[in-house]
């Protein structure tokens, strides 16, 4: 089986609704995704011959989706009253609302099934939300 395996980060704050401890709070974190491709063939085209798939790829895909994340607020729908959105709307902040709990673990899920829906033959996510912290998602 051949591996490879690129790495992203992006800034951004979250909260967990209902947690009764510090993350309760607003707090923000330099997340690192790390995705990893396997397959147990190469390429034979010309281009990519001897390689799983193109690196610049697999960077391109998760810059995408690391920059649609970055310098946000990350909020659980439903977890925030309409008037306090009002109110970070109208100071322009910028907000994304995901069906999820903003945890690493479901960050982890989240890019795995994202890269896999683009065709990407995806092994494994991980997802640090401190250099020492990780949660990993694989199928």
């Amino acid at each position: 089986m051949y591996y490879i395996r690129s790495d992203c980060s992006f800034d951004s704050a979250h909260f967990l609704k209902g947690y009764s401890g510090k993350c309760s709070n607003i707090h923000g974190h330099r997340w690192r995704v790390a995705a990893e491709l396997a397959g147990s063939e190469l390429s034979r085209q010309e281009q990519t011959e001897g390689m799983l798939m193109d690196f610049g790829d697999l960077k391109k895909l998760l810059k995408e989706m690391c920059d649609a994340l970055d310098h946000c607020l990350i909020y659980e729908r439903g977890s925030l009253r309409e008037k306090t959105l009002e109110a970070l709307r109208e100071e322009e902040f910028r907000l994304v609302e995901v069906p999820f709990r903003p945890t690493a673990e479901n960050f982890a899920h989240y890019f795995y099934t994202e890269i896999a829906k683009k065709g990407f033959p995806v092994h494994r996510v991980e997802v640090y939300e401190t250099p020492n912290n990780c949660a990993a998602y694989e199928e």
